[in-house]
């Protein structure tokens, strides 16, 4: 290993060891221990171990070919120590300001979307849902409207054939009268039979839905 590549490993351990120190800090931070299970701690210690492992020897591997050597150790406690005495707090402020504004982002994010495009969304389906309501009960109440106009219209027309039929309804004789008179309560027999039939599966129904 020439004295180059030497000095290159150097300097990237003391860097990485620094690097290991941010990120320790910011793991700690984001993991919050004492709020988490001691499992889940445990899995995810390991985990931030083995990457911070890899990511060392990774760019040890791109320096010296994964070469190991004594002071690549001691290099990286220096780089960790150099963090720990020189950036920590300045890096801890810098952290608790961008997460600060992270949140603060988000939350101006929510808040627009929230005011621009769901509220004017849900105002709409609102107006909506109430104008057809409204035209359906209007509608409903007109076809009523014109219903009882046709039945009435129907009753004042009819009523010159009621009468012709009532005044030759008298003028017919007995023994056709009362087959006629049979057969009307025979109709009216059945047709109290259905509407009585009609109310009970009705009432069923409604028992039944309650």
């Amino acid at each position: 290993m020439t004295l180059t590549t030497q000095f290159l490993t150097m300097l990237a351990m003391i860097g990485m060891g620094s690097v290991f120190g941010a990120a320790l800090d910011t793991y700690n931070r984001f993991l919050m221990r004492t709020k988490r299970k001691s499992w889940l701690v445990f899995i995810n210690d390991i985990l931030f171990w083995l990457m911070q492992g890899l990511a060392i020897f990774y760019i040890l591997f791109l320096v010296n070919k994964g070469e190991l050597r004594f002071y690549i150790f001691v290099a990286l406690l220096c780089g960790f120590a150099a963090y720990q005495s020189l950036f920590k707090k300045m890096y801890l402020r810098v952290l608790e300001i961008t997460i600060r504004m992270v949140i603060s982002i988000y939350r101006f994010l929510v808040k627009a979307f929230t005011f621009v495009i769901l509220r004017p969304i849900q105002g709409l389906i609102t107006a909506f849902i109430a104008i057809t309501v409204m035209l359906g009960k209007g509608g409903y109440s007109l076809l009523k409207v014109i219903f009882r106009v046709i039945w009435f219209t129907v009753k004042v027309a009819f009523m010159p054939v009621k009468w012709i039929l009532a005044l030759l309804w008298k003028l017919l004789p007995k023994h056709i009268k009362k087959p006629v008179e049979k057969l009307y309560n025979k109709l009216a027999g059945y047709l109290q039979q259905t509407k009585n039939y009609v109310l009970k599966w009705i009432a069923k129904w409604k028992k039944h839905k309650e």
